[in-house]
């Protein structure tokens, strides 16, 4: 079992960003963090859960690293318990507000893994972007964190975007490689809704080219790629478990929850959660959607799919992608050949 944390807070809203995060509700921090406990205390009870049965727990946003970290203790207080003796326990951060005193106290609440959203070690990217860091902070930050023992340590890069050249993804590679970190996430940069960068026709090359370069170029600097967008010597639990399907809690405004067929959305509205945090929309998940689910998770993850799971029809189209070298099957269980055609080749398989 998995449990997910959410803030919605941020200083600044990056451009290209659809996440359920606001920069100008601050004063809504300390209700809100009270608040956490108390949906945490009835997740819970919900999922029934036994002591050391999480594996990870996952801080994300928007950007924790807003929040004072001693706001976070009486929400570990309630966790620790639940947490496994070698849980991942994984906090994002951005460079910006990850100062060593924050790092300091989260590591000693339990976070052993501090993952950044860099996005590049550009300037004038970052200024794209609308970071609000520079790149010596967000070297200073991943610096600072190993300095104080935090192990396993993760970074963001930002690819697909019109500034970028093979120069410079290379560059931003080369920086993000000589830091001591064992995990890197590589995103494309897509279009969403309500972003500034929506309507914008100047601001993505979606060169398919230099993707896989980029990515090839990942690899090769020594982080191997598990996951459509995650490559390292270490891989993340928490991202492993949503691949593999596990149960997960979502704590917090615009967090989700899984349990067995069922998705829980609380409030995506922070005024809203506030008031009641234990409110949420019910999506009932039939055995067809389950199925899908879980034929799309596997091929974008190197878990793959035990065979079992594919019906007769399926497994002749399986057959077929495994003849075009599209799919390998290794022990009855087949995988991916190429995570930049994960969705193409599910649909294949489920139409």
């Amino acid at each position: 079992m998995l449990a997910y944390l959410h803030i919605p807070f941020c200083d600044s809203k990056c451009h290209y960003c659809a996440f359920n995060s606001y920069e100008n509700k601050g004063t809504l921090k300390q209700n809100y963090m009270h608040q956490i406990t108390t949906q945490l205390r009835f997740e819970l009870e919900k999922f029934n859960a036994q002591r050391g049965s999480i594996t990870s727990l996952f801080i994300g946003g928007g950007t924790p690293s807003t929040i004072p970290a001693s706001w976070y203790e009486p929400f570990f207080e309630m966790i620790m318990p639940y947490l496994s003796h070698d849980a991942e326990v994984t906090s994002e951060a951005n460079p910006h507000s990850a100062t060593k005193e924050w790092i300091q106290t989260m590591k000693a609440l339990g976070v052993n893994r501090l993952s950044f959203g860099v996005q590049s070690f550009n300037a004038e990217k970052l200024a794209f972007l609308g970071r609000n860091h520079t790149p010596k902070i967000a070297f200073e930050a991943i610096e600072n964190a190993s300095k104080l023992g935090i192990k396993n340590i993760s970074l963001d890069l930002i690819y697909g975007t019109s500034m970028d050249t093979p120069f410079l993804l290379h560059e931003d590679l080369k920086i993000a490689s000589s830091l001591p970190i064992n995990h890197l996430s590589a995103y494309a940069l897509t279009l969403e809704e309500e972003t500034p960068f929506y309507k914008r026709t100047d601001v993505v090359n979606d060169s398919e080219k230099l993707a896989k370069e980029f990515v090839k170029a990942i690899i090769e600097a020594g982080f191997p790629q598990y996951e459509i967008s995650n490559f390292g010597s270490y891989q993340s639990v928490h991202n492993k478990g949503y691949w593999e399907h596990q149960d997960y809690l979502g704590i917090g405004a615009g967090a989700v929850g899984f349990l067995k067929d069922r998705r829980f959305y609380p409030s995506k509205d922070i005024e809203t959660y506030i008031q009641n945090p234990l409110a949420q929309e019910i999506e009932a998940l039939s055995l067809e959607d389950l199925h899908v689910e879980k034929l799309f998770l596997g091929l974008r993850s190197n878990i793959g799919i035990d065979l079992v799971h594919f019906s007769p029809k399926e497994q002749g189209r399986v057959k077929i992608l495994v003849e075009e070298k599209k799919l390998t099957c290794k022990d009855n269980r087949v995988f991916n050949n190429d995570y930049f055609l994960s969705d193409e080749i599910a649909l294949f398989i489920t139409q």
